[in-house]
């Protein structure tokens, strides 16, 4: 049994047709994931009794002739900012080193009612709170494709398990791009749903009104099957949309003749010339599949670093507040009284950073400076939201670059957050907005590493995107 070769489709064919056991296969994945984790320190834990117990549900409910769901007996992975029920939710901080949490997700109880198998909780920059996964507690993640460089952030454990081979699929978080990115440099597919889309409760805050929760997979079609899963309202969260939930495979008939599709002059500008190149290849396969390819503007991009890192820092602010030591995180043994125990335990809790972005998000919501950055934020906000608004009217899709350079090393960033941020600058855009967006493969540099094309559509129009990025892995494959 190779896990690393298996689909959604493949694992359900094997089960139906008695090729193994879903308990054969999560032993299998267990162990293939135990042995394939030094490489990489993808996962911070592995979770074998969950994982077996999800397994006899499926082989049961198979064994009385039951559909046990469209994830039956499929090996995934959870980013470890997505609660798990009795499983330990680190946020690849200490704050939380020994936080069990005592409720599922929603997300996490929907995949296995599906009959998804839990195999553990993948390494995530601190809170989420990154772009290479090197602000982990746990040490850093190393790509699969190139063990010096970074897999992207803050979903690369995520995206690393799927590119390694040792999860057929996973879930991870997107703020700012930390599913795409990861995606990108890893090789795998990651989107982004609408924002409400998918029930963020169970999802442990960074920037509440940019977050998202979103799969990866080896291919388009796992991750439609998978957000098919997760996606649809949830009474415990008021964010999460009461709008029906497609069948994102049904749609997926490589009919993608006559879509007209965007291409942003303002994403051109920086890409390095190897993405470039490949970006523009991507172009012209869309083109050949029948699509109208025509320029466009987005002209907010320009501030959209700006307005994004002012906006999630002054919420990561609001929301991190919460860690004070008083109640489930790590608390100071070094205080004598009660401001010393706040000000001890956030101080050596936190990493370098966590403490960046609370101060700056801090700073930006203060007396006399919250119209001048916090509020100004949230107009230009309106203004990007607005672009696409009028970009959607001329065109079905946007096709873009997801990060302007492929995998870069490790350390080779971190001591320049300033560049670190710039990573980011073609999918904050997406995130502010509330739009769907995703990554799919388009090819590779001569050093052999991963560049990902960028997909965004209308809000709740997952359905285009799929289709769109099917015919092009399809294609891209032929």
């Amino acid at each position: 049994m190779d896990v690393s070769s298996l689909t959604i489709e493949r694992v359900r064919k094997g089960l139906l047709g008695r090729e193994f056991s879903a308990c054969e296969l999560a032993a299998e994945a267990l162990r293939f994931a135990e042995a394939e984790n030094p490489k990489t320190n993808a996962y911070l834990r592995l979770a074998p009794e969950r994982a077996m117990a999800a397994a006899r549900r499926v082989d049961e409910q198979l064994a009385r002739g039951e559909d046990p769901g469209p994830l039956a007996g499929v090996p995934v992975a959870v980013k470890d900012v997505i609660l798990t029920k009795g499983v330990t939710t680190t946020c690849g901080s200490r704050l939380l080193e020994h936080y069990v949490p005592p409720y599922d997700a929603t997300a996490i109880a929907r995949l296995e009612q599906a009959g998804g198998v839990i195999l553990g909780k993948t390494n995530c920059d601190e809170f989420a709170m990154g772009s290479s996964n090197e602000n982990s507690a746990y040490g850093p993640v190393r790509n699969p494709v190139a063990l010096d460089r970074v897999p992207g952030g803050s979903s690369g454990g995520s995206a690393a398990v799927v590119a390694q081979g040792t999860a057929v699929v996973a879930l991870g978080s997107d703020t700012g791009g930390s599913i795409r990115q990861p995606a990108s440099f890893c090789g795998v597919v990651g989107v982004t749903p609408t924002y409400g889309r998918v029930s963020r409760y169970g999802l442990t805050a960074f920037a509440s009104s940019l977050d998202h929760i979103g799969p990866l997979g080896k291919t388009v079609r796992d991750t439609a099957t998978l957000l098919g899963v997760i996606a649809g309202r949830d009474p415990s969260d008021a964010t999460s949309a009461d709008a029906p939930v497609p069948d994102y495979t049904a749609a997926l008939d490589g009919q993608v003749k006559g879509l007209k599709l965007g291409l942003p002059r303002e994403y051109l500008k920086d890409v390095a010339s190897e993405s470039g190149d490949l970006m523009a290849r991507g172009v012209d396969v869309l083109k050949k599949l029948g699509c109208d390819v025509r320029e466009i503007s987005l002209p907010a991009t320009d501030s959209a670093v700006a307005c994004y890192y002012i906006i999630a820092t002054a919420e990561a602010s609001s929301n991190l507040a919460r860690y004070d030591g008083v109640r489930y995180t790590f608390r100071s043994g070094s205080a004598e009284t009660l401001s010393d125990m706040y000000r001890n335990t956030r101080g050596e809790g936190f990493g370098a950073e966590c403490k960046r972005r609370i101060m700056l998000g801090t700073y930006v919501l203060s007396a006399g400076y919250y119209d001048a950055y916090y509020l100004k934020a949230q107009k230009v906000r309106a203004l990007i939201a607005r672009d696409f608004a009028n970009a959607f009217q001329e065109v079905d899709a946007i096709v873009a670059p997801v990060s302007p350079f492929p995998a870069f090393k490790l350390g080779e960033k971190v001591d320049d957050p300033l560049a670190m941020y710039l990573s980011d600058i073609y999918t904050i855009t997406g995130d502010l907005a509330g739009i769907p967006c995703m990554s799919v493969p388009c090819g590779k540099t001569a050093e052999g590493l991963p560049v990902g094309m960028q997909i965004l559509t209308r809000h709740f129009d997952e359905t285009t995107m799929f289709r769109l990025a099917d015919a092009f892995e399809k294609a891209g494959t032929a």
